[in-house]
C-alpha cells in the first residue's frame, strides 16, 4: 500500500497504474479504492496515463485526523498533487466533483480539470435540502445510527425505498456503514448548494484553466441543471452530455472522453 502525508499528518492510502501523464481520480461520497467507480476507471485509462486513486480521509486504509474541515481534503489532493510530479489532470465525480473543483481554485499543479454530476439543487426542479439535514446526520453518526445516516443519504438521492430495503440484505450494506461517518464530511463539502438557489460562482474563481463539466442524459433534471449551472460558474469551462448515463456513470462512458480532453 502507497501512502502519503498530508499537511495535517493524516496518512492518505493510494494507488497507482499504467504509465504516461498522471491523473488523479477524486471518490463521491462513501467511495474508495475497494467500492466504487474508481478502480475501474483506471483500468480503462491505464493505457495512457499513471492513475492515482485514493481513499479520502476517513475511508478505506487513509487516516482520518480531527477535527474535519473541507480545507483537509483540499490539502490531501494537494499532497497528492505534489506526489505524483505536478501537472496533473484531475477528474472528480458527484461530491467527489466538487472537492475537485475547490482544489482547481486554491490549489496549483493541475493541468485540467473534468468533473461529472456535483448533486447540486440550483432551481425549483428539486426540494432543497433542509437547513437541519447536515444537523440530524451528525447526530445519527454520534449516535452510532449508521445504518441510519445511510438510508437517509440513500433516500435524498432518490433512491427508491424497496431498493433500499433489499440494500440493507446484502454485504455491501456493511461496509457502507462502514463509511458512514464520512457522509457529513461530504455534505460540508457540498457546503450550501443544496438551496435551490444560483451557485456563488465566486468560490470557484480561482479555478483559471480548461474545465469540463459532464452530466448524463438519463439522468434527474436536477442534476443535469446543476452540472450545467457549474459549467457557467467555472471560468473556461465546457459542458458536455453522456448520452443514455445516469449519476451511476459507467466508467466505459466516460473513459473515451476523459482521454479526448486529457491532451
Amino acid at each position: 500500500m502507497n501512502t502519503v502525508v498530508s499537511a495535517d499528518g493524516t496518512a492518505i492510502a493510494y494507488s497507482k497504474v499504467g504509465q504516461g501523464p498522471a491523473v488523479i481520480l477524486v471518490d463521491g461520497a462513501m467511495c474508495y479504492r475497494a467500492m466504487g467507480p474508481a478502480e475501474p476507471l483506471a483500468k480503462l485509462l491505464a493505457d495512457s496515463y499513471t492513475v492515482y486513486t485514493y481513499d479520502r480521509r476517513g475511508r478505506g486504509d487513509s487516516g482520518d485526523t480531527a477535527p474535519y474541515a473541507v480545507e483537509r481534503e483540499v490539502e490531501d489532493l494537494d499532497a497528492l498533487i505534489k506526489e505524483a510530479g505536478g501537472g496533473v489532470f484531475l477528474y472528480g465525480i458527484s461530491s467527489g466533483a466538487v472537492l475537485a473543483c475547490d482544489a482547481a481554485a486554491r490549489l496549483g499543479g493541475i493541468r485540467k480539470l473534468a468533473v461529472y454530476e456535483p448533486p447540486f439543487v440550483v432551481d425549483g426542479t428539486h426540494a432543497p435540502r433542509p437547513d437541519d439535514y447536515l444537523d440530524k446526520m451528525d447526530a445519527m453518526i454520534a449516535q452510532d445510527r449508521r445504518g441510519d445516516a445511510v438510508t437517509t443519504f440513500m433516500k435524498t438521492v432518490g433512491v427508491p425505498g424497496f431498493v433500499v430495503a433489499i440494500m440493507k440484505l446484502t454485504p455491501n450494506f456493511k461496509k457502507l456503514k462502514g463509511v458512514a461517518h464520512t457522509l457529513p464530511y461530504d455534505f460540508r463539502v457540498l457546503g450550501d448548494t443544496g438551496r435551490g438557489q444560483p451557485l456563488n460562482a465566486a468560490r470557484w474563481a480561482g479555478a483559471q484553466l480548461p474545465a469540463l463539466v459532464m452530466d448524463g442524459g438519463k439522468s434527474p433534471q436536477y442534476m443535469r441543471n446543476g452540472a450545467k449551472a457549474l459549467s457557467q460558474a467555472l471560468p473556461g469551462a465546457d459542458y458536455r452530455t453522456l448520452p443514455g448515463q445516469t449519476h451511476l456513470l459507467k466508467p466505459e462512458a466516460v473513459a473515451p472522453v476523459l482521454k479526448e480532453f486529457f491532451v
